[in-house]
């Protein structure tokens, strides 16, 4: 693929055409669970980030595709578990029954535990960990800790411990840069790697993405109180139900509008250093706040 300009919507056609063939060959159930979860749609924010980053770095993004898919995986294991009876407890995600209400408790373990294997593989057997080992083991090493218990899982294990319970928004705001925001940044810095991006623009793309990555979550939290449900793809209410502490309910409606604009701001300044070739990311970061589901 030639490094030209994308929108969203030819990103997402990309890797919606290219996660339908992850798994080739005959599918068992858990496979077939991955599938039904992974293939199930949504935004693809992640993978579109690894994406126009490393266009953005002036690399090809057909070097960060297995990159970009592997993201996507660990994403989607992510939302699996959390939907499951000892997490969150969702029957629905993105408009459908949860993998676990589909295919059962057990199998969408599975299927979650097979998509965060099955991400790493993917980076390692690819053509690019084949041109650049050294890239794809950074690669695979900022994936790793950007998901796993100083990220993304240590989030998820604050979220846990901090159920009908009250905390500030100092701790709110730790608990999401791990749970929602590690993997955001993990996603723009691999495009960095597949691009052989200096340090500068890799601090760049973290700055963008530790802001995109927290107005993201309280751009949920909002919905949650008054998202469409239709839109929204999952039950609206479902924090106040669980009695989790909210961007909304520490602050207020309003005040939670005003932070997601304000983090949404720093998010579009600290791509200045990117100039004109920014835009796309700019006016992403934009659709976000304004996004209904």
């Amino acid at each position: 693929m030639m490094n030209k300009n994308y929108t969203i919507k030819e990103y997402t056609a990309v890797m919606d055409e290219r996660l339908k063939k992850a798994f080739p060959g005959e599918k068992d159930i858990v496979t077939e669970a991955m599938s039904y979860s992974l293939e199930a749609g949504g935004k693809r924010i992640r993978p579109v980030l690894t994406l126009e980053f490393c266009r953005l770095c002036g690399g090809d993004i057909t070097e960060a595709l297995p990159l970009a898919e592997a993201v996507e995986m660990v994403h989607t294991y992510s939302l699996i578990h959390d939907d499951l009876p000892c997490m969150d407890d969702d029957d629905m995600r993105r408009g459908r029954p949860s993998c676990h209400k589909q295919f059962g408790e057990a199998y969408a373990l599975l299927a979650g535990d097979g998509l965060l294997t099955y991400a790493f593989y993917n980076i390692a057997d690819s053509e690019f960990a084949k041109k650049n080992p050294s890239a794809a083991v950074k690669a695979v090493k900022i994936l790793s800790e950007c998901a796993g218990k100083d990220g993304m899982i240590g989030g998820q294990t604050i979220d846990l411990l901090s159920e009908n319970k009250s905390i500030s928004e100092e701790e709110l705001r730790h608990m999401d840069a791990l749970k929602t925001g590690m993997l955001i940044k993990a996603a723009a810095l691999l495009g960095c790697v597949a691009a052989g991006a200096d340090e500068d623009k890799m601090k760049a793309a973290e700055e963008f993405c530790d802001n995109l990555g927290l107005a993201f979550q309280v751009v949920d939290d909002i919905l949650d109180v008054e998202g469409d449900e239709s839109l929204f793809g999952k039950p609206v209410g479902s924090d106040a139900q669980s009695g989790k502490s909210t961007y909304v309910t520490l602050m207020g409606l309003e005040k939670a509008k005003q932070l997601a604009a304000a983090l949404t701001s720093n998010a579009v300044n600290a791509l200045i250093p990117f100039g004109e070739q920014a835009a796309f990311l700019k006016e992403l970061a934009l659709s976000l706040l304004t996004r209904k589901n």
